[in-house]
């Protein structure tokens, strides 16, 4: 059966959700969502996604999505769906683009206006060691307990932790994040989202409603989503693969090695037992001969020896 509704998390999807100017009032309602304790966003104007560098020499930055609100504080919101090593750093350096394009020419106090970023990530940091889908990252001086500013802050969604169903969604953050997770595999509105703007967000997803343009382009779109997912589920294969490879190797190396220790130890025991034993003969052997020296019949010599009688006519 074909999909009804389209995936969010393909360039198309997310854009068509978040980033045209009809559909604004459903970003502003997912920033508030994710803002609660700021004052309460009203309106944002979007602004050119490509930030070129001041010299041939600096590296430009592209955003998914970058937006204004009427005070000039910035928004970057970003669509993150393969995991990258320096994803934090990246985060930042676009983050610290955005407060230095804020420079103005000539004199200048460096009151620049705040900036946020909002990164949905289609995987989980390594080594952060949490369960909790949302990390809001801020400034913090931490000798003195206290936040350093307001004007920059961090907040990270990892979606593959977000594992609440229907019935578990109690707060609008749930809710947007249950739809950005599952509306691709949903066959129609849930009833915990029957609720205005979430019911625009699957009208505007349904796929039946697009243009032959539009069905084009989400294709397109999907098709290099699952292209990407097909060849990550690969590597992780290979991955998997290799490190049974390698662990199979090491573990046949220590039992090697393992076995070669006990071996020896089992052999130093052995040798240890064995010439105790042709030292306590010798010693029953000497024992016996100086007795027979002495006269002592071979019967009273071999009950003390505990030799045969053959033996000790023999010595």
């Amino acid at each position: 059966m074909a999909d009804r509704y389209i995936n969010l998390f393909t360039d198309f999807g997310f854009k068509k959700i978040f980033g045209t100017e009809e559909n604004k009032d459903l970003l502003l309602d997912f920033l508030n969502t994710l803002l609660p304790d700021k004052q309460n966003i009203t309106d944002i104007q979007y602004l050119n996604s490509e930030q070129l560098g001041n010299t041939i020499l600096e590296r430009r930055a592209i955003y998914d999505l970058l937006c204004e609100n009427d005070q000039g504080e910035k928004f970057i919101v970003e669509l993150q769906r393969g995991e990258q090593i320096y994803f934090k750093e990246r985060s930042i350096f676009y983050a610290a683009r955005a407060i230095q394009d804020q420079a103005k020419k000539g004199k200048w106090d460096y009151n620049w206006q705040a900036v946020y970023t909002i990164a949905i990530m289609d995987f989980s940091f390594a080594g952060m060691g949490h369960k909790n889908v949302k990390s809001d990252v801020i400034l913090y001086d931490q000798e003195n307990n206290l936040q350093f500013t307001d004007k920059v802050r961090f907040i990270y969604l990892e979606m593959d932790k977000f594992n609440k169903t229907e019935e578990e969604l109690l707060s609008n953050f749930d809710k947007w994040l249950y739809i950005l997770k599952n509306i691709s595999v949903l066959t129609d509105v849930p009833a915990r989202l029957q609720k205005f703007i979430f019911e625009k967000v699957f009208k505007i997803a349904e796929i039946l409603n697009y243009s032959p343009e539009e069905k084009v382009q989400y294709e397109e779109s999907l098709k290099y989503y699952r292209d990407y997912e097909n060849t990550m589920d690969l590597k992780y294969e290979k991955g998997v693969q290799k490190g049974e490879e390698i662990g199979r190797q090491k573990g046949e190396e220590i039992g090697r090695q393992k076995g070669e220790e006990i071996g020896r130890q089992k052999g130093e025991e052995i040798g240890r037992q064995k010439g105790e034993e042709i030292g306590r003969q010798k010693g029953l052997f000497l024992t016996a001969k100086n007795m027979k020296k002495e006269g002592i019949e071979s019967s009273i010599i071999s009950k003390i020896t505990g030799l045969s009688i053959e033996i000790i006519e023999k010595l």
